[in-house]
């Protein structure tokens, strides 16, 4: 089912509802030669492309600008977390080079991808809606099926990730105020359920936004926390370092018999952490799932692929220089001991305040994040239950709810109960594995290669008929390869990682 805002109307004539498909059906008139009725047709072409765009839906009024601030979003998301303490296994030297290579990488296989948004003709072929209907216009076959199957799983974990991480930012702001009325003598030891919970019931009112587009707002106002709460843990970063006089770590990475929660540092845990923080640089740049989706929001002219293509170049740039400015800096304050989340490792009470203001920042980030991930998943389910159900008043069925000061909100029963189901059970399983840096790196594992980098190289060689075996074939080949042993190091790593916390982690009792 096409969302509301891009379905055109049906016109009642004489009692029989005329079904539209597309702008052509309006464009469509009698074949006359008189002048005043050619002139009517040329303003009736002219009105409607003015109102619908060449695929029959209402006009798209995207801009390099909201394409941006969509990108940082979801790009700028819980992984920036975990980068201090991806450094710090890694080390000085292939810490900072990793984050650009990754960098690299997602720049040059999204501006592949962009350009196969329309299939045939970059600039007046057919549209794809998402990123599955890009492969299946492009590759079809089985593929489809598989990178539906992927994208949506990864998805889905991406919301569990992101609970996770909300619940710890929330917790850190109650502790903080703890530890600042102790003075540092109570442990203030809580369950991270609570907050789960708190943050899967603001979800479900959010889930209920029936459009991707009608989002806008809220992924602007996500961005703005993104800068803010990136900008504070990039501060107090610096501080921890000037304040220590010196900076920490090593060019290697955290040392074998280091201290952790989880005991002491291994040969073996060495290795598994290395190929974990991996996955973990590579969740922190995952955007390419909803590339497709962003790029639908884009108006034209200039072709939508020229606009995306400025954008990534943009939102790229602007998260590599905050990423290597907070994942160094957090490495040169803290060294072996990088917490696994940045504004957790500062001291929770000093200052108490800023890093309240910078776990707020986070939630309101993340509580937007979660939507512009999990908005293409709900399409999906929606968009199949209706085609599968068409006859089915709940599935398919809207009612004009008005709200005071807000005006009519459209209600879908099936929306409701599926988005709220969804999001408790994601809310239930972060519940279940709290693991943050496991999750992350595992996500970033399994979304890396095959839909970051294999199926855009694929879409693109398909576009653009790339012969098997020619120079430029086999540099793709070369490319998709290597990414696959990186994913693979990574996933091998998290579940290591899984493995290890699982022995000191209980379900449902968690404390921190």
């Amino acid at each position: 089912m096409l969302p509301r805002s891009r379905t055109m109307p049906s016109r009642i004539i004489h009692g029989v509802v005329e079904e539209r498909h597309d702008i052509m059906h309006y464009w469509k008139v009698d074949d006359r030669t008189n002048a005043s009725t050619e002139t009517q047709a040329m303003n009736i072409e002219d009105n409607y492309s003015k109102s619908f765009d060449d695929d029959g839906r209402l006009k798209r009024t995207g801009t390099f600008w909201t394409a941006s601030s969509h990108i940082i979003t979801a790009v700028i998301g819980s992984g920036v977390l975990s980068l201090a303490w991806a450094v710090g296994q890694l080390g000085w030297v292939a810490g900072p080079t990793i984050m650009i290579l990754f960098a690299l990488v997602i720049l040059y296989t999204s501006n592949l991808l962009s350009q196969c948004y329309r299939s045939g003709d970059p600039v007046t072929g057919p549209r794809s809606y998402t990123y599955m209907e890009a492969v299946k216009a492009h590759l079809g076959g089985r593929k489809v099926k598989v990178c539906g199957m992927i994208q949506y799983i990864n998805l889905f974990g991406v919301a569990i990730g992101y609970t996770i991480a909300a619940s710890v930012s929330m917790m850190a702001i109650k502790r903080s105020n703890c530890f600042h009325k102790s003075h540092g003598k109570d442990p203030c030891h809580m369950s991270s359920n609570g907050y789960m919970i708190t943050f899967g019931i603001i979800e479900i009112l959010f889930s209920q936004i029936p459009d991707f587009d009608q989002v806008w707002w809220l992924s602007i106002v996500a961005a703005i926390m993104s800068f803010t709460y990136s900008f504070i843990g990039l501060a107090l970063g610096i501080a921890e370092t000037t304040e220590n006089k010196e900076i920490k770590g090593s060019l290697t990475g955290i040392s074998i018999g280091t201290l952790t929660h989880a005991g002491t540092v291994t040969a073996t845990q060495k290795l598994w952490r290395s190929f974990q923080a991996l996955g973990a640089i590579a969740f922190a740049y995952s955007y390419s799932i909803i590339l497709i989706e962003i790029q639908d929001t884009i108006k034209a002219p200039p072709a939508e692929y020229k606009t995306m293509k400025k954008a990534t170049y943009l939102s790229i740039f602007v998260t590599t220089a905050f990423y290597m400015l907070c994942g160094c800096m957090g490495y040169a304050a803290f060294g072996d001991e990088a917490p696994g989340n940045l504004l957790t490792g500062f001291g929770f009470y000093d200052p108490y305040w800023l890093l309240d203001i910078a776990n707020i920042a986070i939630v309101v980030h993340l509580v937007g994040a979660y939507q512009v991930y999990c908005q293409p998943l709900f399409a999906f389910v929606e968009k199949w239950s209706a085609q599968r159900w068409s006859n089915s008043d709940f599935v398919t069925a809207e009612y004009d709810l008005p709200i005071p000061f807000y005006g009519i909100f459209h209600v879908n029963f099936f929306r409701v109960v599926w988005r709220t189901i969804f999001v408790n059970v994601t809310t239930v399983i972060a519940m279940l594995m709290p693991f943050f840096n496991d999750v992350v790196g595992l996500l970033g594992a399994l979304g890396f290669w095959p839909l970051t980098v294999y199926f855009p190289i694929e879409m693109y060689m398909s576009q653009k008929k790339i012969k098997k075996w020619s120079t430029q074939w086999i540099g793709f080949q070369i490319l998709s390869f290597g990414c696959l042993l990186v994913s693979v190091a990574a996933a091998v790593g998290s579940v290591a990682g899984v493995v290890l916390d699982l022995k000191t982690y209980k379900p449902f009792k968690t404390s921190y």
